[in-house]
């Protein structure tokens, strides 16, 4: 395939996981003849774009928008059924915010569009099919359900129905998804678009020392569930826990006691306690689980309450030996058993190291079938 193809990127910005995998991706493709020529996220008005994400993706043209979210449940949790009603209340603005990515289409004339689980990307497809738009390859761990193998917690009818469908919207007019899986699987029966990929984890991971020392590393957004821990550590104050999450103001740092210490999302400063924690104490977000197993950091993941989607990830992980999953931030059960854990990544480390090529190869081929014919841009 003939090199210096242009891509645009359309992420889904809720969660820090899609922008770090889009990170991920940007190397790759750069290293490889290609060009990012825009960048889109889509998020919410209580989401900021974070400051290492605006550093990596300087010079290229960077665009925020309205998209879906979710509704908060006492700061903690998903409230699905008001997630559900204010969404279709902001139904006009994403549609607004689909011509928004139309005009990028239309102005930067990319050769793909790479999806990372960006709903918007959808609403584009749905009024211009191809070969009106540019083909688009849509990539996210949530790909993996549509896989006979994948491993679901028992129960959940109505959620996995409601994810399902969920994933497959973002899925519309994608002529490939990439899942992304912590462990290879065999090629999926039921979608002829699923290919199965390794994760995508920035290049800073790979290159840190991993020591033990003795502290637990947290990871959390949402402000009640860092209070859960910050109740947790008054009964236990001999624990020493670093928390990272939103803090409002301008503290980067907020030291809580000597052993309870706050800090302000920063990529640098996490990825340096990644690296010399203990262990590694989040939600269940498939990105920083990847990231733990890497350096082969035991992981207690606590799914946000509501969100199956995150049930699916601990379960899965949990499943594969990377870590304890949990119902609450109660961390005594987690200490117990982390205790009598021997640390090994069960061979992730080689199995990531195919993303790249595999990834390239998906898109090369993806490229190869497209018509000849020149594109017709939207307008």
């Amino acid at each position: 395939m003939k090199a210096d193809k242009k891509v645009l990127f359309t992420i889904q910005g809720e969660g820090r996981g899609h922008m770090t995998q889009a990170i991920a991706l940007k190397s790759i493709l750069e290293q490889n003849g290609y060009t990012i020529c825009a960048v889109l996220i889509g998020a919410s008005k209580r989401r900021v774009i974070p400051e290492f994400v605006i550093k990596k993706f300087a010079g290229i043209p960077l665009i925020k928008i309205p998209s879906p979210n979710f509704v908060l449940k006492d700061n903690k949790g998903i409230d699905l059924f008001k997630t559900l009603i204010h969404n279709a209340r902001e139904l006009s603005t994403y549609h607004r915010s689909a011509r928004i990515l139309a005009d990028l289409v239309c102005f930067h004339r990319p050769d793909v569009i790479i999806n990372f689980y960006e709903p918007i990307t959808a609403l584009f497809a749905s009024k211009h099919a191809e070969p009106n738009r540019p083909p688009i390859i849509s990539i996210a761990h949530q790909y993996l359900n549509k896989h006979e193998h994948y491993k679901h917690p028992p129960g959940h009818f109505l959620d996995r129905l409601f994810l399902k469908a969920y994933t497959n919207f973002t899925a519309k007019g994608s002529s490939k998804l990439l899942g992304l899986s912590i462990y290879p699987l065999p090629p999926a029966k039921q979608s002829s678009r699923l290919a199965v990929v390794p994760p995508l984890l920035r290049g800073e991971i790979k290159q840190l020392k991993t020591i033990k020392e003795d502290f637990l590393l947290c990871y959390t957004v949402n402000p009640g569930y860092r209070e859960d821990l910050i109740n947790w550590h008054l009964d236990n104050p001999d624990t020493e826990l670093h928390i990272f999450t939103d803090l409002d103001g301008s503290h980067d740092t907020i030291i809580v006691h000597p052993n309870l210490t706050l800090h302000r999302l920063n990529d640098v400063k996490f990825l340096d306690f990644m690296a010399r924690c203990k262990a590694l104490v989040s939600t269940a977000g498939f990105e920083s689980i990847c990231e733990a197993y890497y350096l082969d950091k035991k992981c207690f993941m606590v799914p946000v309450e509501g969100h199956f989607e995150q049930l699916c990830n601990a379960y899965d992980a949990a499943s594969a030996g990377v870590g304890l999953k949990g119902d609450n931030f109660n961390l005594t059960p987690f200490l117990k058993w982390l205790s009598l854990q021997q640390q090994s990544n069960g061979g992730f480390r080689d199995w990531e190291q195919q993303a790249g090529a595999m990834i390239l190869a998906e898109l090369d081929k993806e490229l190869l079938q497209q018509s000849m014919s020149p594109q017709l841009i939207p307008a």
